[in-house]
């Protein structure tokens, strides 16, 4: 049975304490349907472009919009096919039902992202196939070999090792997070495949994340993180090996990119977000408001109050007539409440 050998070091408790931080914030913001979609779409992009990317795919983020938007652009047949490649893999991850206790990881389930990972890349006999040849593994960038991987007739038996470790109820102790990137790294280390495999390892690190309650709303990307600097990453990877097989390195890279990443959704999603006071307040409702409600009541909570002075100032353009039709709505559903009467009345927020 494989058993992780690391260290819960004062850098991965401060990560893991920032992810739990970020995560409770982010799991619970109130946040338009609107807002959801573009949350979500703008981490797939990220993902999938930056996940080729750091394996030499020559697009940049644009493109791979375009390609991920059904528009044409002018570039490497493979770099398209990647791209479209890796976007499924991620929507057949996304497939697994969160905390799903009864599912166990198969290497059905391996060899299948796989084969939608390399589609039309590689041969169809290579796809979803381990390999039965030596490889080494070699940093894009530089070209360098980064590790040499076990022999072909090991991989079988390492990779049913790592199936077992996965399913293992007794390894529930480990963090999430922390069991999604032992399973990142081995994948990586074990090399199963001729081609796809740090793809194919992101995907699967991202699943286990997803199905332990950690798919925080499908707002992140890794992918970003590993590609701002590739060195470093393949850097935290041959950690492993130098250190005599303790993860504690590579662990505390992958909880800082987590964290990082996680940070940055946070603050977004605070800026936009409708207070968690007032999604209880209205018993967890959806509320659907607009994009001027939206950005009225942020106003508020901001300064305190709105005033009809203040009118021109947050909407250029816009009639103070279609201003407080706006207002109305919130008035109406008990989110704001109005003080005085006159032109110099007060919009606060409803306690």
């Amino acid at each position: 049975m494989y058993s992780p050998k690391f260290v819960i070091s004062n850098k991965i408790l401060r990560n893991i304490g920032v992810i739990e931080a970020a995560k409770e914030i982010i799991d619970h913001a109130p946040l338009l349907p609107y807002y959801e979609k573009q949350f979500r779409q703008d981490a797939l992009v990220r993902t999938v472009h930056h996940g080729t990317h750091i394996e030499g795919n020559e697009l940049n983020l644009n493109q791979a919009e375009k390609i991920l938007a059904g528009q044409d652009v002018v570039a490497r047949e493979r770099d398209i096919k990647e791209v479209i490649n890796y976007r499924k893999a991620m929507e057949y991850i996304s497939e697994f039902k969160i905390l799903n206790l009864k599912f166990k990881m198969t290497e059905g389930v391996l060899q299948d992202i796989h084969k939608i990972t390399v589609d039309k890349i590689l041969p169809s006999d290579k796809c979803g196939e381990f390999r039965k040849t030596q490889v080494v593994v070699k940093n894009s960038s530089t070209g360098q070999v980064s590790f040499r991987p076990p022999i072909a007739i090991a991989v079988p038996v390492q990779i049913k090792e790592l199936m077992a470790f996965i399913n293992n109820l007794e390894q529930q102790d480990i963090h999430p997070v922390l069991r999604s990137g032992i399973v990142h790294y081995e994948l990586v280390r074990i090399h199963p495949f001729i081609d796809g495999n740090g793809r194919v390892a992101r995907a699967l690190s991202t699943l286990i994340l997803f199905l332990e309650g950690y798919d925080i709303r499908k707002f992140f990307s890794l992918e970003e993180y590993f590609d701002s600097d590739s060195g470093r990453y393949y850097e935290a990877l041959q950690s492993v090996a130098k250190n005599a097989g303790d993860l504690t390195k590579w662990l505390e890279y992958f909880t800082e990119g987590l964290a990082i990443e996680l940070a940055k959704i946070k603050e977004k999603v605070e800026k936009i977000s409708i207070d968690v006071k007032l999604k209880e307040k209205l018993g967890g409702k959806p509320i659907m408001l607009t994009e001027r409600q939206l950005k009225i009541i942020e106003y508020i909570q901001k300064t305190g109050y709105l005033q009809n002075q203040a009118f021109e100032q947050l909407f250029p353009m816009v009639s103070e007539d279609t201003i407080l039709n706006e207002l109305k709505v919130l008035l109406q559903n008990g989110i704001i409440r109005k003080q005085g009467v006159t032109k110099g009345a007060k919009y606060i927020m409803s306690k």
